[in-house]
């Protein structure tokens, strides 16, 4: 590519894309990011921003070498983020209390157990017996068994992360574009111009980062992207009584403690399509989840509920690299549940590819090759 400022278009401002164009400004690269709703206005802006990269889809097995280098990415970006943004998005590492109310959550707790004392220093994981866990947190259900205490993931407020790459990639030498793309411009096998409604934006390359979208933006390339919408929904609750600073799991739902003395209860999964509207079913299922956790939370107040769209792809991993049959297009979206999480380490993936056409973060295996599709499995 030739360098030039603004010479790569990013295809939406969710935590990917503008992790593209973070590590692209690192690399001294300019970028117009493209967006019709704004930055973080999707999935990224509502996630409950929990990191867990010892566990989930895919890990242990192809996802946990890109799980675990990007959450160390993470933790070694955010001092940079806060100082250049100013966007306190409160990164921390995080305690969880998951809780056994049967013989099934306790097996399960197990392999946590298994995935956390294996891992390295900086995890760890201890056993509460039921008098342990009612000392721990009082209004923790009777019912319940005993429960496994993790320690070493982290948490983050996901839309302010988000905000904070965006306006940290702005600094050096970013450009956000508020507009919808409706298509592109193409000489050979490379695209030349991102079309919007106002315009054409001329590029020496493209990351497509499009989320649940990405199957809009396959089509303008003549490539079939899997990806579909995953609906999740959260209620932000604020208890009559604050708990105390872990988050708990059980019966279904995380009980995360966030700012302003409220608690998240999440989070649904569903295919509804592009219904991203809060549902009522949705609600009891999460407010009987957490009553059955801790009863006190049948008494606090709703704050807000919300819903957005993942993007999942059939084999609920990401898809990262180039696009089959094109030299100057990449592809960013997929990843799910794991967005936030893996974010660092695919922005910085797409960068590495874009600038010098490889990459050491391990993404290799996410093309779009493994769905049957051609092109180079480096990508």
């Amino acid at each position: 590519m030739s360098g030039e400022l603004n010479d790569v278009a990013i295809v939406g401002a969710g935590a990917m894309g503008c992790a593209a164009a973070y590590y692209l400004g690192r690399e001294g690269v300019g970028a117009t990011i493209v967006e019709r709703d704004g930055v973080a206005a999707h999935a990224s802006g509502y996630s409950a921003g929990g990191l867990n990269p010892l566990e989930g889809a895919g890990i242990p097995g192809p996802l946990a070498p890109l799980a675990i280098t990007s959450f160390r990415m993470h933790k070694e970006i955010w001092p940079d983020l806060v100082e250049r943004s100013g966007i306190d998005f409160g990164p921390r590492v995080t305690s969880l209390v998951r809780v056994a109310f049967d013989e099934s959550d306790v097996a399960e707790l197990g392999a946590s157990f298994d995935a956390f004392d294996s891992a390295d220093d900086s995890f760890s994981a201890v056993w509460l017996n039921r008098d342990e866990l009612r000392e721990l947190e009082p209004r923790i259900s009777n019912d319940a068994l005993c429960a496994l205490e993790t320690s070493g993931n982290g948490a983050l407020d996901s839309y302010r992360y988000t905000q904070a790459l965006g306006s940290t990639a702005e600094k050096m030498g970013a450009e956000m574009v508020s507009g919808a793309v409706i298509g592109i411009e193409t000489r050979g096998g490379r695209v030349t111009s991102v079309v919007t409604e106002s315009g054409k934006i001329p590029c020496g390359a493209v990351a497509l980062a499009a989320g649940p979208w990405s199957e809009d933006v396959g089509r303008w390339l003549g490539v079939e992207v899997p990806v579909e919408p995953y609906k999740g929904e959260i209620l932000r609750m604020r208890p009559r009584r604050s708990p105390t600073e872990r988050d708990f799991q059980g019966a279904g739902v995380t009980l995360y403690r966030r700012e302003r003395d409220q608690v998240w209860i999440g989070a649904t999964e569903e295919r509804k399509g592009f219904d991203a509207s809060p549902s009522d079913s949705a609600k009891r299922t999460l407010m009987d989840g957490a009553v059955r956790l801790m009863p006190a939370m049948g008494d606090a107040e709703l704050v807000l509920h919300t819903a957005c769209l993942r993007p999942l792809t059939p084999d609920w991993l990401p898809i990262v690299g180039k696009a089959p049959g094109w030299d100057n297009v990449y592809l960013a979206t997929g990843a799910g549940k794991k967005g936030i999480l893996l974010s660092p380490g695919i922005g910085k993936a797409v960068a590495d590819m874009v600038v010098r056409g490889v990459t050491d973060v391990p993404v290799g295996g996410f093309g779009l090759s493994r769905f049957g599709k051609s092109g180079d499995e480096s990508d």
